[in-house]
């Protein structure tokens, strides 16, 4: 088996495959094939280990074990039970973990296939020692992975176990707007690697958490990216060739050292938030950089290049939102960086990743070349610039310059209306919200469709959404209307530009998610019916408080009183405390995301919710729910409308998977429990007739606030109890 050829598949992120092609053949890896999503390699299980203690721009590495057709769940159980020896790769009593994804794949559900597939191997183990082994999604003897292709199946091991831009250095909290390997993609797509070599500075004008300068900085140290991690998927595995793997090591150690003895402090990273500059440094510290890289609070405003023998790289991924006011849509930002470039770093290449690329115009600077790639599912720019006059972009109109144009579209019909909608609104609905004590609430949502937008009035602030305007609308009139929409806000709401937080709602591919706009970490303490909640108007798409789940949220804490209350996809859990603060005897919240359950948290201490009675679980709910044996009497279900976070084993989507998910969580019901379901896709509609057993009301009218009336359409609900 050591010294055996195999053939392997190392996968990347959409976009980086030709990178990665190259960097196996720097690896020595001669025998790579590129494909879409990844690299085939030929080679030892030497040259597999390689590329998981090297690459800096994979995310597994596969071995794959069997290939066959499968149409149905039950022919996936079979190929796995018939075509695979298991015991050749684990103990009966070790631990597995599978991942599945599908491509094109046939009808079948793809949660309950992934537990068709763990049910195959333990039934093998089972029939042949009488033991079956256990599922550990964090850290299995061996990782399993099951790719669908229309009907093929492509079952592997994953050497890597858990991705490989998982580097281990990333400090409990810190959440990068960009992955490792992305940021080691961008640095050797902007020339970093070569300039390396030559002991060139490298600046990051806006490093957040530190990730480029870090992956900039065990480039050019030589330093094996999979050095620090804690475990590979390999390292369980009954076929490991432990000698193989020691000697990769002692070689990685030993250029580690050698790097380490030519390493100059000639990385520098700044930003404006001290927090994140502590959480940067200490970033760095776990990376083992520490004593190289300088991280330092600084405005951009203040940017100049540091004093160094020879120029060098500046890169930068300016944040996606940015508060509206001076610097809406990023245009001054962008303005500031191109400024500071072309007075400070002429000479120095500049390399500025971002997924609105038309604002890079306003940094001045013509570039040099472009690169596509993609932060998950958003397409993005790497501009390259080299900072010199001839690169330089001067204003060629003649008339007043730019600065004394006007900002501002005079007043017209359209924007007067707009501003007396908004009037209106603000008469009849601020007078409501006043009147019930309600501080947060929806004032605005797309009433006239010429302006599209939604307002929802936070406390003292306003949190404006601008949805993508239909297609009989042309770019410049949405542009020229947004505008408009901006110049009326503060001169009707009392409320200044600072205070007025902006963001761009677009429909997504049902594929994606929407991601992390910012890092500011601002929190707002709000009040709802005697309860106190913490929204982050800044970073994500929404705020960490539905409003228009307000009522769903009163239902639940008055039906609580001395329940065991199950609360599942939690997201902040504000359903959990209205639960406690109406007498629940016991609460059980359960998500898959740390951010999230940080953020219930501190929802939960907010209103003194604590104690051992009220639990917050991290898991995949699907999951969960399946290996759930306890009962609960009240369980409040509001799962997301699609999913395909890479946590997950597969993707969920609610209209496909609902009727399966009520039946498996109604199994948890107590015999006169109750569950309420709420579901945020428009067009929802659930199958009554495949829930015949159950006791089904329709809530959503009662549970629609007066501030979302005239859009009912904002979510559906329903109270579900066994039929009589």
């Amino acid at each position: 088996m050591p010294n055996k050829r195999h053939t392997f598949f190392a996968t990347c992120p959409k976009g980086m495959e030709d990178l990665l092609y190259h960097e196996m053949l720097s690896l020595d890896i001669s025998h790579a094939k590129r494909t879409r999503s990844g690299v085939f390699l030929k080679g030892g299980l030497k040259s597999a280990y390689k590329a998981c203690l090297w690459s800096r721009l994979a995310n597994r590495v596969l071995f794959p074990l069997a290939h066959f057709e499968a149409k149905t769940p039950d022919d996936l159980y079979a190929g796995i039970y018939e075509q695979i020896r298991w015991h050749d790769h684990m103990s009966p009593r070790g631990k597995i973990a599978v991942d599945f994804t599908a491509n094109h794949a046939n009808t079948f559900h793809s949660h309950y296939a992934a537990l068709r597939v763990k049910d195959a191997v333990a039934d093998q183990f089972r029939a042949e020692f009488g033991y079956r082994p256990s599922v550990d999604t964090e850290n299995p003897d061996i990782r399993i992975n099951v790719h669908m292709k229309n009907d093929q199946a492509q079952i592997s091991l994953d050497l890597s176990g858990s991705s490989l831009h998982k580097r281990g250095y990333r400090a409990e909290g810190g959440m990068a707007p960009m992955k490792e390997n992305l940021a080691a993609a961008v640095l050797t797509r902007a020339t970093w690697p070569e300039l390396a070599k030559s002991g060139a500075p490298l600046v990051d004008p806006l490093c957040g958490s530190g990730t480029l300068l870090i992956e900039g900085a065990l480039m050019a140290l030589d330093r094996a990216p999979g050095l620090l991690r804690p475990t590979f998927g390999f390292l369980k595995w009954k076929q490991h060739d432990r000698a193989a793997w020691q000697n990769l090591l002692e070689d990685a150690e030993t250029r580690a050292g050698t790097g380490t003895q030519k390493s100059s402090r000639v990385f520098f990273g700044f930003d404006k938030d001290p927090d994140i500059i502590r959480q940067a440094r200490s970033n760095a510290v776990h990376a083992g950089v520490g004593d190289v890289v300088s991280f330092q609070v600084q405005d951009l405003k203040a940017l100049s290049a540091p004093l160094t023998k020879v120029p060098g790289l500046l890169i930068a991924n300016p944040p996606y939102g940015e508060r509206m006011g001076k610097k809406m849509n990023l245009e001054n930002l962008y303005k500031t960086l191109g400024d500071r470039l072309k007075l400070h770093y002429n000479g120095w290449k500049a390399g500025v990743f971002t997924a609105s690329p038309d604002l890079a115009k306003k940094m001045g600077i013509r570039a040099r070349k472009q690169y596509h790639l993609f932060n998950g599912p958003i397409p993005c720019k790497l501009l390259n610039f080299d900072i010199g006059e001839e690169w330089v972009m001067h204003e060629r109109r003649p008339g007043r310059p730019l600065s004394e144009r006007r900002k501002t579209p005079a007043p017209d019909p359209g924007s007067e209306m707009f501003q007396n909608r908004l009037k209106k609104n603000l008469r009849i609905i601020g007078k409501w919200a006043r009147k019930e004590g309600i501080t947060c609430y929806r004032l605005y949502d797309s009433d006239m469709p010429e302006y599209a937008v939604a307002i929802d009035v936070y406390e003292d602030q306003l949190h404006v959404q601008e949805y993508r305007a239909p297609a009989s609308v042309s770019p410049e009139k949405a542009k020229k209307r947004l505008k408009q929409i901006l110049a009326v806000l503060p001169g009707v709401l009392p409320v200044p530009p600072e205070k007025i937080i902006f963001k761009v709602r677009e429909r997504k591919r049902k594929e994606t998610q929407y991601e992390r706009f910012d890092s500011q970490g601002h929190f707002l303490e709000v009040k709802e019916g005697g309860l106190r909640f913490l929204v982050n108007l800044t970073d994500y798409l929404d705020t960490g408080l539905f409003l228009d789940q307000r009522l769903l949220r009163e239902r639940v804490g008055k039906a609580s009183s001395g329940k065991r209350v199950l609360n599942l996809f939690c997201y902040t859990a504000t359903a959990t405390v209205s639960a406690a603060k109406g007498g629940a005897n016991t609460t059980k919240s359960v998500d898959m995301s740390k951010t999230y359950l940080r953020w219930a948290k501190k929802n939960l201490a907010l209103n003194r919710v604590n104690g051992p009675e009220h639990q917050l679980v991290r898991a995949d709910c699907l999951e969960w729910i399946a290996a759930c044996g306890d009962r609960y009497d009240l369980i409040y279900l509001d799962p997301p409308t699609f999913s395909n976070s890479k946590r997950m084993k597969t993707s969920f989507d609610i209209q496909r998977d609902h009727v399966q998910l009520l039946t498996r969580t109604l199994g948890l019901l107590s015999p006169d429990g109750v569950l309420i379901f709420s579901c945020n896709l428009r067009k929802f509609k659930l199958d009554k007739k495949k829930l015949f057993q159950w006791d089904v009301k329709d809530i959503t009218r009662a549970t629609i606030p007066r501030d979302f009336q005239r859009n009912p359409h904002i979510h559906k609900a329903f109270e579900i109890r066994k039929s009589p």
